[in-house]
């Protein structure tokens, strides 16, 4: 119950922060990224903003044995940069810039406007469904 209450709250803190900055209006986000066109910087400061606060992040959890809500730390245990990661990525960056929406935007647009982040959505679990049969 308490673990559940705490993931409420942090989910909803993060999607509270995805709404007031932007990131769920997919022409803001694609006006960023068309730096070759009629560019919108303003969501740089919301990436500075996540990188400041995400190297705090890193210096507290140095300094921890463990997370305050779990056993261990899930963090990833390979730092290897191959192929399907880089593929994965330029296909992820391709998708965003189409689209103009990320899955945890996607997922907080399902209570702004459900019908074009329900094809996103949709979409989304549809190519990890495939992912996950042909165990790429």
């Amino acid at each position: 119950m308490r673990e559940g209450l705490i993931s409420l709250a942090s989910g909803s803190l993060f999607g509270a922060g995805l709404a007031i900055s932007g990131m769920m209006d997919p022409s803001r986000v694609r006006g960023f990224l068309d730096i070759f066109g009629n560019w919108d910087p303003t969501l740089a400061f919301v990436m500075g903003g996540a990188v400041a606060v995400m190297a705090i992040a890193w210096l507290v959890k140095a300094r921890m044995a463990k997370p305050a809500m779990a056993e261990k730390f899930n963090i990833p245990g390979t730092r290897t940069i191959d192929r399907k990661l880089i593929v994965g990525a330029a296909l992820f960056g391709v998708g965003w810039g189409l689209a103009g929406l990320c899955p945890g935007p996607a997922l907080g647009a399902l209570v702004i406007e459900p019908m074009p982040a329900g094809i996103f959505v949709l979409s989304m679990i549809a190519g990890m469904a495939i992912h996950r049969a042909a165990k790429l």
